[in-house]
């Protein structure tokens, strides 16, 4: 965005920002940097969908006010591109952890593999991944994953509206997912490798769009953050 026009007081009554999450950081990272951009001010700041920090693209933070409406655009729609790899298996299905399992891909066609995606759209069912944030027992699974300890997975009712392979150079294969709140597109990728027969992770994913909301239009966000502390600190305007 070429243009930034927001004051001091437009943040602290509440404003929706679009962000352009950076690889390796998590949503976290992202919102603790914009929040404290806004130092010495206290702003409530949140973000409304988590995305892994190997993932990149279109993420929602809040400030002020406006976290009161962050379930609103959390419940939206979500758009991903993305690349996987066949031929292999990961324990987090996707590569923060090492090659677990590998299959030959040999026999894998293309025809077999735009087919495979059809029994995955519409309402599907799916586990989360064992290496994911959902919380059982007040624990997160990947703090229990990590330690290496069996993990409770409790199957979950998603809604994929299109699954779209764009681009074939095996072992990698590119796709466009556009699915429900609380889908796990790394689940989706290993269920694809299965219906192949064969293994799959997440190699690289992009949030592209949540709701009507686009990455086209997203900060960076080191862009955000400078122009935040270039504004000039009104304390009387934001109490």
């Amino acid at each position: 965005m070429e243009n930034f026009n927001i004051t001091l007081e437009e943040f602290a009554q509440g404003k929706l920002l679009l962000i352009n999450k950076p690889y390796s950081w998590t949503s976290f990272d992202v919102v603790g940097k914009i929040r404290n951009s806004f130092k010495p001010l206290k702003l409530k700041v949140g973000h409304a969908g988590t995305l892994d920090p190997l993932a990149t693209g279109l993420l929602i933070v809040c400030t002020g006010k406006m976290t009161k409406q962050i379930d609103t655009f959390q419940a939206e729609e979500k758009e991903y591109t993305g690349t996987l790899v066949l031929g292999a298996t990961t324990p987090s299905y996707d590569m923060e952890t090492e090659v677990d399992g590998t299959f030959d891909t040999a026999t894998i066609t293309e025809e077999a593999i735009y087919n495979a995606t059809k029994q995955f759209t519409g309402d599907i069912q799916q586990y989360p991944p064992a290496h994911s944030a959902i919380k059982i027992d007040g624990e997160r699974l990947y703090e229990k994953a990590r330690r290496g300890e069996e993990v409770e997975r409790r199957l979950r009712f998603v809604t994929i509206s299109a699954f779209e392979i764009t681009a074939i150079n095996l072992p990698e294969v590119e796709f466009r997912v556009v699915c429900s709140k609380g889908t796990y597109i790394r689940s989706l990728v290993y269920d694809f490798g299965r219906a192949l027969n064969n293994g799959a992770y997440l190699s690289k994913l992009r949030r592209t769009r949540s709701g009507n909301f686009r990455i086209e239009d997203a900060f960076e966000v080191m862009e955000l953050v400078n122009n935040i502390r270039s504004l000039k600190v009104q304390p009387e305007a934001v109490k």
